[in-house]
């Protein structure tokens, strides 16, 4: 790492400091996601950091969403884990035609944290080092109007951009339905270019193949060119994700 950075590493855990918390037991590929996404100005990066760290002890004060948490959203069995891509980046598929928007936002948010840590606890090789990212996969394949849900997309990727920096490798959506482009442009509207340089829309047969290539045959599914077979993320088996300290 360069003195730049490790410069700019020092200067940010003294700035987490004068803000009244503190960075310990979180090693410097944790504070880099954070730094990237703030441009590496210091200052905003360490905003940022104490600003998750309080979301998440308010939000997940037992250190992890356990499966009896979210009890409805896990019933209609929509989020797949599916393992590790090409560059080993933990894949995960949402299917969205058996998706209806949330009567009850809470549980949805928390189920939204359930599936992230999940999903980045699932890369994992024996411990977490802090800069492990994940492949999300939006099938919109035979979705109706019923399906539709602009709050619950705009609720999950900025969850994603504000508690997860740096988390997202690429997203790839499957299978837009016409009526679904007004929708998506709203939704774009509250996405960081950072997001947005990262989703890819597959329409064409050479995206295809790249999505397959990048993925890989042994971890997608046979509904997506592969030759996995899917498995829903609450059958999957994992130490959690836990509050606290990586290192």
């Amino acid at each position: 790492m360069d003195q730049g950075r490790d410069f700019a590493l020092t200067q940010m855990r003294k700035s987490i400091e004068n803000l009244g918390s503190s960075a310990e037991g979180y090693g410097d590929p944790s504070m880099m996601r954070f730094l990237i996404a703030r441009s590496m100005e210091v200052d905003k990066a360490a905003k940022m950091f104490v600003q998750w760290e309080r979301w998440r002890a308010a939000m997940v004060p037992n250190g992890f969403i356990s499966d009896s948490e979210i009890p409805d959203e896990l019933e209609a069995r929509k989020i797949f884990l599916q393992g590790l891509s090409q560059d080993k980046y933990p894949v995960l598929i949402v299917q969205a035609c058996r998706h209806f928007p949330s009567k009850d936002q809470i549980q949805f948010k928390k189920y939204v944290v359930y599936l992230l840590d999940k999903t980045i606890a699932s890369a994992f090789k024996g411990r977490e080092i802090g800069n492990e990212k994940l492949i999300g996969v939006l099938d919109l394949q035979k979705i109706s109007y019923q399906n539709i849900d602009a709050r619950g997309l705009i609720t999950g990727f900025q969850c994603l951009q504000a508690y997860y920096p740096e988390r997202l490798a690429k997203c790839y959506i499957l299978h837009m339905p016409w009526f679904f482009v007004t929708v998506w442009k709203l939704v774009s509207r509250f996405l960081e270019k950072a997001t947005l340089e990262k989703i890819v829309i597959v329409t064409k047969e050479a995206e295809r193949r790249e999505f397959i290539r990048e993925v890989g045959e042994e971890v997608l599914p046979e509904e997506y060119g592969g030759k996995a077979k899917l498995v829903a993320i609450q059958d999957v088996e994992l130490a959690p994700l836990q509050n606290g300290a990586t290192n």
